[in-house]
């Protein structure tokens, strides 16, 4: 009798399918995020699912998921009620063009996307699997910020990304998508990363939102005014490119990595070129005015001088006095920084220095040679930018220069004066070669301001001072307005025509890219922030 009764108590094993019935059923739960009217609230939102952004990205069947079943560990506050797999977010590694990316997408149909213990957690694994591999990492944004109802984990846990991403920096690319809501702490880790792409009317990012600056300011804001695509593109500086929607700010972070190598080891990367033949661009030769105050757009030379269709601008919309971005150049990755006469005269002031100066050292992180095209008037002056620090964000850009490594060509197109002069990579901070155009103006100032200060007794005195005064003018424009005594001196290594920078700029970046330039043994170097 008792062997029976021993008999019916024991335990019933699940057989191996239904093992594997569970095991699928969970798959599809995790797949679900938040459910299916979750999802469709986030496509009548004109917005893609965390997985669906994933897909888009990565090569078709590449993506490997990491920690899909990992779910919160709060009781708090109803949470005991609401559990998800994955916690808000999806993360794991695959291919982009056949090279290893991380990935990581924040899951607004799960609590919001809201960040917290589990979830930071996940993010904070995936950013050291992805520097131990030497690989990009890239965070597709979506979260209405920290999870409020786990308290300070979330805080912690914010902290504990931020760490990494500083740790990171200058080590592997760190690329921020910001798809949706990114607000109070959550800001800080983009803000950390190299890139940062916005999507227009449906992401902001914001330290504060429009109520608290009501309340405080008692300022009457929207989230798209105060924290918008466009705000942050164009005033602000914060991001690097506004898209129109998430696929085309998908497109940009593909093509945005074709021109960045895996981490700080390696080269910039090197397309396949055959010569198409002469590589002089005869239209060169015409491109800058007769008169040497008529504006021009540097993008116009910057398209002459590269392979066909592969300059990629960054920051376009921001301080657009200074142009920056990736381009190819005979197959190789290249960094390029040019002053634009089209705006402001191509002046340097506060935004553009800090725009040209954070594009230089990501370069220089990741052995991007740089190619700087220079048309400079000088400083921008005034009151509004002297008590902003000119002084200080100016010396960035010179900083930024100065301790760059990589290998640094500048073609000075036409004016390079003043301080400007040394600031846009001039042989004296570490330039490699410099080359200038024959219309190129290398002086202290600009003619007129210098025949005033050297001849000012003889203009006063002068029967007819008018006339006296263009008379130094031309005799200072014949004396100093011309590349020719910087190349007696050195400071130029050749006076090129035009037309034959392209093909120089080939030649010299193949003789350049062994170079080995080594800095004095330091911690680190104190920029002027």
């Amino acid at each position: 009798m008792a062997d029976e009764n021993l008999n019916e108590r024991k335990y019933t094993f699940p057989t191996h399918k239904q093992k594997y019935e569970l095991l699928d059923k969970k798959n599809q739960e995790a797949l679900l995020g938040g459910g299916q009217d979750r999802i469709d609230a986030q496509h009548k939102k004109g917005k893609l699912t965390a997985r669906e952004r994933i897909h888009l990205l990565l090569d078709e069947g590449s993506f490997e998921e990491i920690g899909k079943f990992v779910m919160h560990r709060s009781r708090d506050f109803g949470l005991d009620k609401q559990y998800f797999l994955g916690d808000g977010v999806v993360t794991g590694y695959g291919t982009v063009n056949g090279r290893l990316i991380y990935v990581f997408a924040q899951d607004f149909t799960v609590l919001g996307g809201s960040l917290a213990e589990a979830h930071a957690e996940k993010i904070v694994r995936l950013m050291e699997l992805a520097m131990k591999n030497g690989a990009p990492i890239i965070g597709l944004n979506d979260s209405g910020g920290a999870r409020i109802q786990e308290g300070v984990v979330s805080l912690g846990g914010y902290a504990d990304i931020f760490y990494r991403n500083t740790l990171a920096s200058g080590v592997i690319p760190q690329i921020s998508a910001i798809m949706g809501p990114c607000a109070g702490g959550a800001v800080y880790s983009p803000a950390i990363t190299d890139f940062i792409l916005m999507v227009e009317n449906t992401s902001y990012m914001f330290v504060t939102g429009p109520n608290v600056v009501k309340t405080v300011t008692q300022e009457d804001v929207t989230s798209e005014e105060l924290g918008g695509a466009s705000t942050h593109s164009s005033k602000s500086g914060v991001t690097h490119f506004s898209c129109a929607n998430e696929v085309e700010c998908i497109n940009h972070i593909k093509r945005l990595l074709s021109y960045v190598p895996q981490n700080c080891e390696e080269d910039a990367p090197f397309a396949p070129y055959e010569a198409q033949g002469d590589e002089s661009r005869p239209a060169l030769d015409t491109i800058i005015p007769e008169n040497p105050n008529q504006p021009y757009d540097m993008r116009e030379v910057i398209e002459q001088l590269v392979d066909t269709d592969s300059f990629f601008e960054v920051h376009k919309n921001f301080a657009e006095n200074i142009v920056v971005g990736f381009a190819r150049l005979g197959g190789r990755s290249i960094g390029i920084v040019g002053n634009n006469p089209a705006s402001m005269a191509g002046v340097l002031d506060i935004q553009a220095s800090t725009k040209a100066a954070r594009f230089v050292r990501f370069c220089d992180s990741f052995n991007i040679p740089l190619l700087v095209l220079e048309d400079v008037p000088g400083f921008l002056p005034g009151t509004d930018q002297e008590w902003n620090a000119i002084i200080t964000n100016g010396a960035k850009l010179l900083y930024a220069f100065s301790e760059a490594t990589v290998p640094r060509i500048t073609v000075i197109t036409r004016k390079a004066y003043g301080g400007a002069y040394d600031v846009m990579n001039s042989k004296h901070i570490g330039a490699d070669m410099n080359f200038a155009w024959p219309m190129a103006e290398i002086a202290v100032m600009g003619a007129k301001g210098a025949s005033e200060i050297i001849f000012r007794r003889e203009i006063m005195e002068a029967a007819d001072p008018e006339a006296k005064l263009q008379e130094k003018v031309d005799e200072y424009t014949d004396k100093f307005a011309n590349p020719y005594r910087a190349a007696h001196r050195g400071y130029v290594d050749e006076v090129i025509m035009p037309a034959d920078t392209r093909r120089k700029l080939i030649k010299a970046y193949k003789m350049l890219e062994n170079k080995v330039a080594v800095l004095p043994k330091k911690k680190h170097g104190n920029i002027p922030l």
